[in-house]
């Protein structure tokens, strides 16, 4: 699947977004006329005919753990990013207070030119020696990591191979490049194979791009098949790392370490800082020779301010942490595998999640996903909906997220709790006349 041909989650995207509305009448500057609706706010406005409150955007009173407070209520907390149960540590806090006083809270400029701060190489030095690689570059966003490194390292000669459902950032990254974008049937190593064989000769250079787990559906790709591609056709191979990171491997190196492959069979590997190391932006890991090619190049290092100074420290101290307390790494992929369980046992579908940290409850119908959620809110259970077009039409979701934080009681008390409100979402949705055929054939 090339450009031409993109999938029907990024056409969805596209198309929902921005929709523009000829008319005589038209001014440059009314927003409301240059776009469609978006999915959520179809979604809101079908909730408060229910009755539902909105669950985006709440505001939440203090540092979010398996509980969370949201205006004084307490609510069993399912949308943290803070997998070993780190965020708020007195160390961490320890950390980011003498960074501040030694360094303020901005880097001040870019790193290129006066940003430069100890913190910063701490922590890319703690990164590299992770990887058992030479080097790491580290980004002020995630998101930028993703799409400055590849649109910076390849050109209109190249290719670029990625995971049907990689993230946005990827994508992006792809496009902004000017290479060739071939999207590859999720985790399907042998139809990667196929596209590899027809397709690689005909460029000068060839990446690869999966995730160490994949967000939106909780498994995981065949690293060691990947890499006995990239290596038969010889390409580059870039790992995502953003959810893998701290969750995967007896002590949360992330998915080398559950294969036990050689870290120098990867060429990039990125992650975010913003899950399991407690902070914000991202980097990517491999060769001293191209991670000094992205520092004098990459738009998104160059032309960005630095990381403050203090989300450096605490990335380093979470990461210390990680290390140091393996146990973390234990509870939550204990915790991730008895949530899968569970509500496999209480009949619920898990997709093809495998019990890493992250567990969608399939539903299918975006509204039904939408309307069961602020259901479940109302039931004192905190959970994101995930619906078209961040996934394909016909699989919304409730998407869970696991943390070290969470007991077995928590998990049951939640699980228990969607049971008893899918069959009262599924009927409120018909009683006030919306039906689908996902709805229909739940009776």
């Amino acid at each position: 699947m090339s450009d031409n041909n993109n999938d029907n989650r990024e056409r969805g995207m596209e198309n929902s977004e921005h929709q523009h509305v000829e008319s005589e009448h038209d001014g440059a500057s009314s927003f409301s006329r240059l776009r469609s609706k978006l999915s959520f706010e179809r979604l809101v406005e079908m909730g408060a005919k229910l009755g539902l409150d909105n669950p985006l955007f709440l505001c939440h009173d203090h540092v979010a753990k398996a509980t969370t407070s949201i205006n004084g209520k307490e609510y069993l907390n399912f949308a943290t990013y803070d997998y070993l149960d780190i965020n708020g540590h007195p160390e961490l806090t320890s950390a980011v207070t003498r960074a501040a006083q030694l360094y303020g809270t901005s880097a001040g400029a870019s790193r290129l030119v006066g940003g430069e701060r100890p913190p910063h190489r701490q922590l890319e030095k703690a990164i590299a020696d992770l990887y058992e690689v030479e080097d790491c570059i580290t980004y002020v966003s995630g998101h930028a990591a993703n799409v400055s490194t590849l649109g910076f390292l390849f050109g209109s000669r190249d290719v670029i191979f990625h995971d049907g459902l990689a993230h946005n950032s990827l994508v992006q990254g792809a496009k902004l490049s000017g290479a060739t974008r071939i999207s590859y049937p999720h985790n399907d190593p042998e139809a990667l194979e196929a596209l590899l064989r027809e397709k690689r000769g005909a460029f000068k250079r060839a990446v690869i791009v999966t995730e160490g787990l994949f967000s939106m559906d909780g498994n995981i790709p065949d690293l060691p098949r990947l890499i006995e591609l990239k290596k038969k056709y010889d390409c580059m191979l870039m790992v995502d790392e953003a959810h893998s990171l701290g969750v995967l491997g007896a002590t949360g190196r992330g998915v080398r370490e559950h294969y036990g492959v050689n870290p120098h069979d990867v060429d990039m590997w990125m992650s975010t800082l913003s899950k399991a190391l407690c902070g914000c932006g991202g980097f990517i890991a491999g060769s001293r020779e191209l991670v000094e090619f992205l520092k004098y190049g990459s738009p998104g290092f160059v032309f960005s301010v630095g990381m403050p100074p203090i989300v450096a420290a605490a990335c380093n101290k979470a990461l210390e942490i990680m290390l140091r307390e393996p146990e973390r790494v234990h509870k939550i992929q204990h915790i991730s595998q008895y949530f899968l369980e569970y509500a496999q046992s209480r009949g619920l579908d898990t997709g093809v999640a495998q019990g890493y940290s992250n567990v969608p409850i399939m539903l299918g119908d975006s509204m039904l996903a939408g309307c069961l959620a602020s259901m479940l809110f109302k039931r004192g259970v905190y959970v994101m909906p995930i619906t078209f077009p961040a996934v394909k039409e016909g699989q919304a979701r409730l998407r869970f997220f696991l943390s070290a934080a969470h007991s077995e009681e928590n998990v049951r008390e939640a699980i228990d709790k969607v049971v008893e409100e899918l069959p009262r979402a599924r009927q409120s949705l018909m009683d006030m006349g919306y039906t689908s055929s996902q709805l229909l054939d739940e009776e």
